[in-house]
């Protein structure tokens, strides 16, 4: 993937795919499932002025469902978001 370098106060991020069988054993289709909200995160920008980056480069993350931008690199697609649309950090 091409290297993406975010400016301050963005984080791109690649989504994790959830399973596509529940817990119980249903299984879900394509159409019947969510764009996931978990991803890794790729690359960080830097620190906005006064502020120092809550994440880090390679945490897994929960962000808000709506407002990433998706982007597609090299074939790959990827969000790009600000890091204060995510929500918590996985571990």
């Amino acid at each position: 993937m091409a290297n993406i370098k975010p400016l301050a106060g963005y984080v791109v991020v690649k989504r994790i795919e959830e399973p596509s069988q529940t817990a119980s054993g249903i299984i879900l289709s394509d159409s019947s499932k969510e764009k996931p909200q978990r991803g890794e995160v790729l690359a960080v920008g830097a620190a906005l002025e006064g502020k120092v980056p809550q994440v880090a480069v390679g945490q897994i993350v929960l962000f808000k469902k709506y407002g990433p931008t998706e982007l597609d690199v090299d074939g790959e697609t990827v969000i790009l978001i600000e890091e204060g649309d995510i929500f918590a950090i996985v571990e």
